[in-house]
C-alpha cells in the first residue's frame, strides 16, 4: 500500500507542476482531489473496478448538480445526438418499418443507393451480408447498425418481394444519405404557403430557401411557418432561417455568459421572404433554435406568433469532445432576443427531474388551456423594436395570439388504442397488402386525400387489436364518438406510407386549430 501511496503522491506532484499557468478560476486543490480518488479506487479498492464506468459516473455526478441541459454522452449517445442535425449519414437510403419482426421498406431515398439498384417500397429485407435480420427478433438499433456503414462499403441484401417466388439479392454501395429537417412545404390555399420544420440542422437553411422559391412560384404571398414540436438544433441554422424574413444586419440573437465572450448574431442580406404577411406557429415543445427565430420575428414585428408559450430553452451548450469520442455539452451562456429577453425559463440547479416535469405542471395549472392562467412576470417587461408593443420575458416566447390545447379532440378510448400502437400496426399491414392497387387508384397524394375512404374492416381490425391488448371503450357511446377519429388517423398513416411527410401534414392540418387560427388572422 505504501508503494501505491507514493505513486499517487508522485502523480499529484507532477500534476501540480503542470497546473502552473492554469486559469485562476480553477481550484487546483479540488482538481487534485478528483484525481486522487480516481487513482486510489483504481489502485487500492478491494474489488476490481471498471475505470471507464467510474470516470463516467463521476462526470455525470458533476454535471447533475448544474443546469438541466449540461450533459455527458457516451460515444454511441454522441453519435445519436449529433447525426440528426448533421445533415447526412452513410447508409443504404431506405425508410423502413418493422412488420411481424420483418423489415419492410416504406420508401427509398430519391436517387439514393437502394433506389439505384432497384429496391422498391414494400420489399422485405431479410438478410444483410449473410446475416439474418428477419424472424430473429433483432432490435431496431441493431438492424440500423447493419444497414449503415462507411460510404463506399457494400451491403449485400437478400430481399423478399411480393409476387416474386424467389428472394432477390441486391449489392448496395453505401453512400451519403441526406437527413432533411423540413417536414412539409405546400400551399395551404391560394396565396398562402406553409412550411413545417422538425428541427434546425446543417441543411435547414438550404431546405427553407428551396421551399420558399417553390412556394413563391406557386403564387405564395403570405406564409405560415410551423415550429410546433420543434426542439431546436444549431444556432447557425436559426440565424439562416431568420435571415429569410428579416432585413440584412438585423440582430437575430445575442449570448452572454460568465466566462464566454458576448456574441451578437445578425441576419444575412438577401432574405427571400422579407415582404408578405408571416405567421409563426408555436407550442410548449417549441424550443431553443426555434425560439430564437420566433423571438426575433416577434421583436421586429415581422410576423405574428400564434399558439402557446414556448418551452423556454435559452441555454447555450458548448460541445467538449473527449478522447474516446464521448462528449460533454456544457452550458456556457444564455440566449437573448433582440429586445433583451432571456429565453431560458427559471430552474433550480440539480433539480433536473422537476425541470423535466414543467410541461405537465403547465397543464395542471391550466396554462395550456387558458391564457389567463399564464403567469407573466411584471418585472420582465420589454418592448418590440418597431411597433413598441409590450412583450414579456421570464422564459419562452409568449404568443401574440393564444390557441388553447384542445383536450376534447380524442376520447380516452382513442388515446388508449394509439398507446398500444393499434393504428400503426393495422395501417402498415393494410398498406403493405394493397400498395400497388392504392397507388394505381390514387396516383397523387391530393387524389388520395380527396377520394380514399378507410374500409370498415380496417377500423374493426384496429378495435380487435386493441381488444387483444385489453383496450375497450367505456361504453357504446364512447366507441361511436371515437370511430371518425380512428378513420381519420388511419387514413393519415396510410397516406404517409404511400407518399411522404408533407402529404401527411397537408392532411392532418385540415383539423389543426392552430392552422385554422392562422388562416383566420390572414383573413382579417
Amino acid at each position: 500500500m505504501r508503494r501505491y501511496l507514493c505513486l499517487l503522491l508522485g502523480l499529484l506532484l507532477c500534476m501540480g507542476a503542470k497546473a502552473q499557468g492554469i486559469s485562476p478560476d480553477i481550484d487546483v486543490t479540488q482538481l487534485r482531489k478528483l484525481q486522487m480518488v480516481q487513482l486510489a479506487v483504481a489502485s487500492l479498492y478491494v474489488d476490481t473496478v471498471d475505470q471507464k464506468a467510474l470516470a463516467e459516473d463521476a462526470i455525470r455526478g458533476m454535471l447533475e448538480k448544474l443546469d438541466p441541459h449540461s450533459l455527458y454522452s457516451t460515444p454511441e449517445e454522441t453519435k445519436k445526438l449529433t447525426e440528426p442535425l448533421d445533415g447526412n449519414f452513410d447508409g443504404i437510403g431506405v425508410q423502413f418499418n418493422l412488420l411481424d419482426d420483418t423489415l419492410v421498406v416504406i420508401q427509398t431515398v430519391h436517387k439514393g443507393p437502394s433506389e439505384k439498384v432497384g429496391i422498391r417500397s414494400g420489399d422485405r429485407i431479410v438478410m444483410v451480408n449473410g446475416e439474418a435480420i428477419a424472424g430473429v427478433k433483432m432490435a431496431r438499433d441493431s438492424i440500423v447498425s447493419r444497414l449503415r456503414g462507411p460510404k463506399g462499403t457494400h451491403a449485400v441484401l437478400k430481399v423478399v418481394r411480393r409476387g416474386v417466388s424467389e428472394p432477390i439479392v441486391f449489392d448496395v454501395v453505401r453512400d451519403k444519405i441526406p437527413l432533411n429537417t423540413l417536414d412539409a412545404a405546400y400551399m395551404l390555399r391560394p396565396g398562402v404557403g406553409y412550411i413545417r420544420l422538425e428541427s434546425f440542422g446543417a441543411s435547414t437553411g438550404d431546405e427553407v430557401r428551396t421551399a420558399l422559391r417553390k412556394l413563391k412560384k406557386d403564387g405564395m404571398r403570405d406564409l405560415v411557418l410551423d415550429l410546433q414540436d420543434n426542439g431546436g438544433g444549431y444556432l447557425g441554422a436559426a440565424v439562416e432561417v431568420a435571415s429569410e424574413f428579416l432585413k440584412g444586419g438585423d440582430l437575430v440573437v445575442y449570448t452572454k455568459g460568465r466566462a464566454a465572450e458576448p456574441q451578437n448574431f445578425y441576419a444575412n442580406a438577401g432574405g427571400l421572404f422579407r415582404e408578405g404577411r408571416l405567421i409563426v406557429l408555436v407550442d410548449e415543445l417549441t424550443a431553443s433554435a426555434a425560439e430564437i427565430v420566433s423571438g426575433a420575428i416577434q421583436d421586429y414585428d415581422r410576423g405574428r406568433i400564434v399558439g402557446r408559450r414556448t418551452f423556454g430553452k435559452g441555454l447555450v451548450q458548448r460541445p467538449i469532445p473527449l478522447p474516446d469520442d464521448s462528449m460533454v455539452r456544457l452550458t456556457t451562456a444564455h440566449y437573448y432576443t433582440p429586445s433583451g429577453r432571456c429565453i431560458q425559463k427559471p430552474y433550480e440547479k440539480g433539480k433536473k427531474e422537476e425541470y423535466g416535469q414543467d410541461i405537465e405542471e403547465r397543464y395542471k395549472h391550466g396554462e395550456l388551456l387558458n391564457r389567463d392562467s399564464i403567469h407573466l412576470d411584471s418585472a420582465q417587461v420589454f418592448y418590440t423594436l418597431v411597433e413598441r408593443r409590450q412583450v414579456f420575458g421570464g422564459g419562452g416566447i409568449m404568443p401574440d395570439v393564444f390557441v388553447p390545447l384542445d383536450t376534447t379532440t380524442y376520447s380516452k378510448y382513442f388515446i388508449a388504442l394509439r398507446r398500444v400502437n393499434a393504428f400503426n400496426e393495422v395501417s402498415l399491414k393494410y398498406t403493405d397488402n394493397n400498395r400497388s392497387r392504392l397507388l394505381k387508384t390514387y396516383p397523387t397524394a391530393a387524389e388520395f386525400i380527396a377520394g380514399f375512404e378507410v374500409p370498415d374492416a380496417l377500423v374493426e381490425e384496429a378495435e380487435t387489436f386493441g381488444h387483444d391488448k385489453k383496450v375497450e371503450p367505456a361504453d357504446e357511446a364512447e366507441r361511436e364518438r371515437t370511430l371518425d377519429d380512428v378513420r381519420f388517423f388511419l387514413k393519415g398513416l396510410i397516406l404517409y406510407d404511400l407518399f411522404d411527410r408533407s402529404a401527411y401534414f397537408q392532411f392532418f392540418n385540415q383539423r389543426s386549430d392552430v392552422v385554422k387560427k392562422a388562416l383566420e388572422l390572414l383573413d382579417t
